[in-house]
């Protein structure tokens, strides 16, 4: 079975249709993407949607919609997107066996492009 693009734990689901129902104006679901930033070198990016972007990756996973950036997704491949909460903090994390390290202070990370051929199977597997 090919690997998903993304995924989403039961608590970031519903983390994300709490905001999503709590929100003043429509969101269908969450964008993904990655920007350049912090002494790791790239960052995870986490936008609401009001509606899809054109050429984006789409992954429905226990009821919501993930878009994902198109020049994220090769470093994405395979990332589990989780909330995680605890005394001091919460926050969507995520779990992505392309990431290589991390800051010291966990505010950027390294990340390796996916391998392309799992990239293909995993769109393809989407598309069905």
């Amino acid at each position: 079975m090919p690997l998903k693009i993304m995924s989403l734990t039961d608590a970031a689901a519903e983390r994300v249709r709490e905001i999503m129902e709590d929100s003043e104006t429509p969101v269908i679901g969450v964008r993904v993407g990655i920007k350049n930033a912090g002494c790791a070198g790239q960052a995870y990016t986490l936008d609401y949607v009001s509606e899809p972007i054109k050429g984006d990756d789409h992954v429905e996973d226990k009821g919501v919609h993930v878009y994902i950036e198109p020049k994220a997704t090769l470093f994405l491949l395979g990332t589990v997107m989780d909330f995680e909460e605890d005394i001091l903090k919460s926050g969507f994390t995520f779990r992505n066996p392309n990431q290589t390290g991390e800051c010291g202070c966990g505010e950027s990370v390294q990340l390796k492009p996916a391998d392309l051929k799992a990239l293909a199977e995993a769109r393809a597997a989407t598309a069905v």
